[in-house]
């Protein structure tokens, strides 16, 4: 009994629906995990990056030297990534309309500002990246599971039916490769489900820290195109002072 009841002599003598949903189940499993450990290192990289370049753009270093730092570090990168992104499309676009001749200081604000939404957008999509994958997987992996095991037990009570005298014994392994597939989507939901509750809490940490960025950088901005007569001495001592 212990070796016909053992699990892997059930996962291999389970109905040929169930054991495509256990290997369905064991992929999405896998998947979630391998999606899992790959957000982890993305938040954690980004989280690292955030706060490293806040220290530096807070230090007093001067703006148009930062940009070219971020540049070095979106050619080495192959694309810069996080609040720098957002940063150099911002300081590009004021850099850009600045030079021209008789801009409106509106329009150079508005034109700053664009490029740091859409560098925003596009970093809000990085990191929602595969979130959906692990919501669907703990949102219907317990359904799946619950699919093969309604399958199993229907299987067994159909054996059942043919027999001259039921035991326990003559049903135990039919439903017992039933609630295996259960069990497997549970296990593949559980993990997704609080990944995924972790992980939009992170996104939505590191999307705020990146709406503050932009807006004290649109303050720095404003104060400086709308400056009459900025002080050259200030260049080096707080980000903003721009010539």
């Amino acid at each position: 009994m212990e070796e016909q009841l053992s699990i892997w002599h059930l996962v291999a003598n389970a109905s040929l629906l169930v054991q495509l949903v256990m290997l369905s189940l064991l992929l999405a499993s896998v998947m979630s995990w391998t999606m899992i450990l790959r957000r982890l290192w993305t938040y954690r990289e980004a989280e690292y990056q955030l706060a490293e370049f806040e220290q530096q753009f807070w230090s007093g270093i001067d703006l148009g030297k930062l940009y070219r730092q971020a540049n070095a570090n979106a050619h080495d990168m192959e694309g810069a990534i996080g609040v720098e992104n957002i940063f150099r499309s911002g300081f590009k676009e004021f850099s850009r309309l600045r030079q021209q001749a008789n801009a409106d200081a509106a329009a150079i604000m508005l034109g700053a500002q664009r490029g740091m939404r859409v560098a925003m957008a596009r970093e809000e999509a990085k990191l929602d990246k595969n979130l959906p994958f692990l919501a669907t997987v703990g949102s219907t992996s317990p359904y799946i599971g619950l699919f093969g095991t309604v399958w199993g037990i229907m299987n067994a009570f159909r054996g059942l039916a043919n027999m001259q005298q039921a035991t326990i014994a003559s049903v135990a392994p039919g439903i017992s490769e039933a609630l295996i597939a259960t069990a497997m989507g549970l296990f593949a939901a559980i993990p997704a489900v609080i990944a995924y509750n972790r992980f939009s809490a992170r996104v939505d940490g590191l999307v705020g820290r990146y709406e503050q960025f932009s807006d004290e950088f649109s303050s720095i901005l404003h104060r400086q195109v709308y400056a009459s007569a900025p002080e050259p001495s200030a260049t080096l001592k707080k980000p903003g002072q721009l010539t």
